[in-house]
């Protein structure tokens, strides 16, 4: 059976594309086919994985359209195991096109139902409540929650936490909150073992082991088209994502 996980946060810029591409990257080391589907109009994980998206002849926004099928457009990345379906910047006209679409919610869901092969699925999601982040909800066993330790990093959480108590209620009762990530931790910082300990009171049990710290490859990998992994492999930013990734195929048993 595939394993759906959707990185979800509706604030941008706190690691959520990172974890995402960084978490299939080292899932498909383990020897786990894995698909990244690139669900954010920003196509930030698809250039992350080095691909260039003038290039590209059908994405994410075909088949959220229903004018391609999700197998016709995953294509293989320089990754072994590691397969992306890709996004350009149209993807964001569809919400308006999807609006009041027949299923526009479960679009996704019955694209990756229909695909077989994959030991994982990992969705990237936009950084906002969107009819797209929907879903992304319904069409995953678990959610990853990248959460940055800094100051108003659980503002709004309530909001995003609230739609997964709706949309478990109402489209997919079997989501899971997988667990949170804590991104861009710098342990010389008082604010960030604040903020750390903040996360451990609003999610008892659920906060990951292994936090990602701030970490200059990290933050340089995407513009050289390439995971962490790759990129250095050695780093303290490789070294936390394999760690977290380990932990994720422990979560989902």
């Amino acid at each position: 059976m595939t394993t759906v996980i959707s990185v979800t946060n509706q604030k941008g810029g706190v690691g959520k594309t990172t974890t995402a591409v960084n978490v299939a990257y080292f899932l498909a080391k383990t020897g786990k086919n894995t698909l990244l589907i690139d669900f954010d109009p920003q196509g930030n994980a698809t250039s992350g994985l080095g691909v260039e998206k003038q290039e590209l002849e059908a994405t994410m926004t075909e088949v959220m359209l229903s004018k391609a099928q999700l197998a016709d457009v995953v294509m293989p990345t320089a990754h072994k195991h590691l397969s992306l379906a890709p996004s350009t910047p149209h993807l964001a006209n569809t919400e308006v096109e999807l609006a009041q679409a027949e299923r526009r919610f479960t679009r996704l869901k019955l694209a990756i139902d229909s695909l077989e092969g994959y030991d994982f699925v990992i969705i990237d999601n936009p950084p906002s409540l969107s009819l797209l982040t929907v879903n992304g909800l319904i069409a995953a066993q678990y959610v990853l929650l990248p959460v940055q330790a800094e100051f108003y990093a659980l503002e709004g959480l309530g909001q995003l936490l609230e739609t997964m108590k709706l949309v478990r209620k109402n489209m997919n009762p079997s989501l899971e909150l997988l667990g949170v990530l804590p991104t861009m931790m710098d342990s010389r910082t008082t604010l960030s073992a604040q903020v750390l300990a903040e996360i451990h009171k609003h999610f008892p049990g659920k906060v990951f082991d292994n936090p990602i710290p701030r970490n200059i490859r990290l933050a340089e990998a995407p513009s050289h088209g390439l995971p962490v992994g790759v990129y250095d492999r050695f780093s303290k930013g490789a070294r936390a994502y394999k760690a977290a990734t380990k932990e994720v195929l422990e979560r989902v048993g």
